[in-house]
């Protein structure tokens, strides 16, 4: 009889952890399917200028054409902070100035910071960046937050 029971309590555990990680499963699916109240929430990671900054800006104009709800924030370091100096523009097309389209997506809602440590460590001031670009202490931990605590999808142009 002992047997029984023991056998019986098994069962019925694993009958009562099944389901509960399947009720957990399920809501974690549905967590994720959800849509975010508001639209949906991207961080744009810029590390080159010279082959991210025009794409990536062209990119987030159509992604705000068609989702303008979208809260976007673009987190630039290393070389991607070159794109948001004061004067800078394409290497390949002179003709684009970088200010004036990250002025017209600031418009629009999207946010642009710049690492202080590549700041630091590339002895830039915050004077010589364009009055639309916000700065973060560091690019890589603003990003990793934003996907982990904040549930930010993540691009890369």
């Amino acid at each position: 009889m002992s047997i029984f029971r023991n056998t019986l309590r098994m069962v019925l555990a694993a009958g009562t952890l099944g389901v509960g990680m399947m009720v957990a499963s399920t809501g974690a699916s549905a967590q994720t399917a959800a849509p975010a109240k508001g639209g949906d929430k991207v961080v744009y990671h810029i590390d080159n200028s010279d082959a991210q900054a025009t794409k990536g800006l062209r990119n987030i104009r159509n992604h705000l054409d068609v989702a303008p709800d979208t809260k976007i924030i673009v987190v630039t370091h290393a070389d991607g902070v070159k794109f948001l100096m004061e004067g800078a523009k394409d290497a390949k097309n002179r003709d684009i100035d970088y200010a004036a389209l990250v002025s017209a997506l600031k418009a629009r809602g999207v946010r642009f910071e710049v690492c202080e440590i590549t700041m630091r460590n590339n002895n830039l001031k915050k004077e010589q960046f364009i009055m639309d670009a916000d700065f973060t202490p560091s690019g890589v931990a603003r990003i990793a937050q934003l996907q982990s605590r904040e549930g930010y999808a993540y691009i890369k142009p």
